[in-house]
């Protein structure tokens, strides 16, 4: 448990209008079920109020941000300072044209590919196979079946540290695989797509294969974080861990996906560590097979257990002390 500081906040913010909640579990949040708490859990009224509470925290608060915690790995000793998490105030849909939608950043990108579908725009129908928000899709240039989140975005908002309200075009973005250049503490808070005219029942049949592909091929049903580790160019990250020998791997109560070895699984009762120890390992085992180092494409927050390791630190202890297994 970290000090309850929301009274502080509240102080020192009187004008706040959204919620505050000391030593909120964000495991109940996050896709994987495993990490400690969130010092304090701020969800903002909206826009406005978003820049107000950036603009007036105390110096020195840690501020970080969440979406839906699909792709987030929170460690066993939490966050200090803020997190982030934008709710109601950010998740409006609004179809402006018959080829454009503007939506908050806390809407689920599945939801913006039906709406995209209803209206009868093509072009966003990958969103139905990407389990986020449209705030990280934004952040990483989110992409599935040969799209990306620049092929159809025509600009964003953000607010950034100091407050200040930023209109971005896509140029802005600088967007590259699975990046934006966009600063990292910039907030993202809306965003405009566009694709052109199309059939509806025709895009509904393509959002539908895309579904059916995630069933297939995807362990969607497990509690686990989405692909791991990025692509190396020109490679798949999950035939690079396939052919290290990692299919299957466990490591307390996480396991690499037998169904896709890009994804990691908590499927028994795993904590935070578990999961960050075993990505490790797979990345150690991945280079000293084939040469190749991989990228985490999931995002890892807060802080160990009290003298715990992190990071590559993992691998290292765990290859040290023989406790990594095969399934049998």
């Amino acid at each position: 448990m970290f000090e309850d500081i929301t009274n502080e906040l509240r102080a020192k913010m009187p004008e706040l209008r959204g919620r505050l909640t000391a030593n909120a579990p964000l495991a109940d949040i996050i896709w994987f079920r495993v990490g400690g708490p969130a010092q304090v859990l701020f969800t903002p009224a909206d826009e406005a109020d978003l820049a107000y509470f950036l603009k007036n925290r105390p110096e020195g608060l840690a501020v970080n941000v969440i979406g839906l915690g699909s792709n987030l790995l929170v460690r066993d000793g939490g966050v200090p300072g803020v997190v982030v998490r934008l709710g109601r105030g950010f998740g409006e849909i609004k179809i402006e044209s018959r080829t454009r939608l503007r939506v908050g950043a806390a809407v689920p990108d599945v939801k913006v590919a039906r709406a995209a579908a209803e209206a009868g725009i093509r072009g966003l129908a990958f969103y139905r196979g990407i389990p986020g928000s449209i705030g990280g899709a934004l952040r990483m240039n989110a992409g599935a079946h040969g799209r990306e989140t620049k092929d159809c975005l025509v600009g964003a908002r953000a607010v950034d540290r100091s407050g200040t309200i930023h209109v971005l075009s896509l140029a802005d973005m600088g967007f590259t695989y699975r990046h934006s250049s966009v600063p990292e503490d910039w907030i993202f808070t809306e965003a405009t797509f566009e694709g052109p005219p199309g059939d509806v029942a025709e895009i509904l049949k393509e959002m539908d294969a895309v579904a059916e592909y995630r069933e297939q091929n995807q362990p969607i049903r497990e509690r686990t974080g989405g692909s791991t580790f990025k692509n190396p160019a020109g490679q798949s990250a999950w035939k690079l861990i396939d052919a290290a020998g990692c299919r299957g791997l466990r490591i307390g109560g996480a396991k690499v996906s037998d169904m896709h070895c890009n994804f990691l699984i908590n499927d028994r009762q795993a904590t935070g560590e578990d999961v960050e120890r075993l990505g490790e390992t797979v990345r150690a085992r991945v280079k000293a097979a084939t040469g190749v180092t991989l990228s985490w494409e999931i995002i890892r927050l807060g802080l160990p257990k009290l003298g715990r390791p992190v990071g590559e630190a993992l691998a290292a202890e765990t290859a040290e002390a023989g406790r990594e297994h095969l399934r049998p």
